[in-house]
């Protein structure tokens, strides 16, 4: 079975769909393999629809991270300018840090993130798409915490839900912990989009946890 990115909630935008096309270019990844995280996106891994097991390694060859840097650096050209007149506006550095994020630029993002949500902590949205860039930067335990605090602000939030879960399992080799999440998500949100796609990762790793001892429960 395929494991799926964590999913993000974030809106398609011209900047994202030229990092995208940008990075299609460099490395000639297929249509549906999306490097960023778009809101109301159909994709189950509407965040980036690759299999990482693990915190990846950057996918692109040699010269593509900096092209990649520089295409989002364009991209945030015109929102920079906004920021100097309004340095804490959240809207703004969130859309900054989506940048960054769609273009594999993780420890920039997650420092816009960070600003965002300096002034407006409840979006559990972004420190949601945050606690994924730490995850895709290996750092699972900072990630965990992130979503945990989304989730503080925002209980039974999917995404955040579907992710720590994630991380949970992949990061943590945590079982019962992920599927906690992800039981606590399809009773939360029974009309989940992708319940089905839920339902089979709880199956995966309910079929890969070792079963009990038959000793374990026979009476002395």
């Amino acid at each position: 079975m395929t494991i799926p990115d964590p999913v993000s909630a974030r809106p398609w935008t011209r900047a994202h769909a030229a990092i995208l096309a940008t990075f299609c270019l460099l490395v000639g990844v297929s249509g549906g393999w999306l490097i960023g995280g778009f809101r109301g996106a159909t994709s189950f891994t509407s965040a980036k629809s690759s299999i990482v097991p693990a915190p990846p390694a950057s996918p692109a060859p040699q010269t593509a991270p900096g092209q990649l840097r520089a295409a989002a650096d364009s991209q945030a050209a015109p929102l920079l300018n906004r920021l100097k007149s309004s340095p804490r506006d959240p809207a703004v550095l969130t859309e900054l840090g989506n940048i960054y994020y769609d273009a594999q630029q993780y420890p920039v993002a997650v420092d816009y993130y960070h600003r965002a949500l300096d002034a407006k902590p409840a979006d559990a949205a972004v420190r949601t798409d945050m606690a994924t860039a730490d995850w895709y930067m290996g750092q699972a335990d900072l990630a965990i915490s992130e979503f945990t605090k989304a989730l503080n602000y925002s209980p039974g939030n999917p995404n955040a839900l579907f992710n720590r879960g994630i991380v949970k399992w992949q990061g943590k080799k945590d079982a019962a912990g992920a599927l906690a999440d992800w039981q606590q998500l399809l009773t939360s949100d029974p009309s989940y989009s992708q319940k089905d796609k839920v339902q089979q990762l709880i199956a995966e790793v309910q079929k890969q946890r070792p079963s009990a001892s038959p000793e374990a429960g026979r009476q002395k």
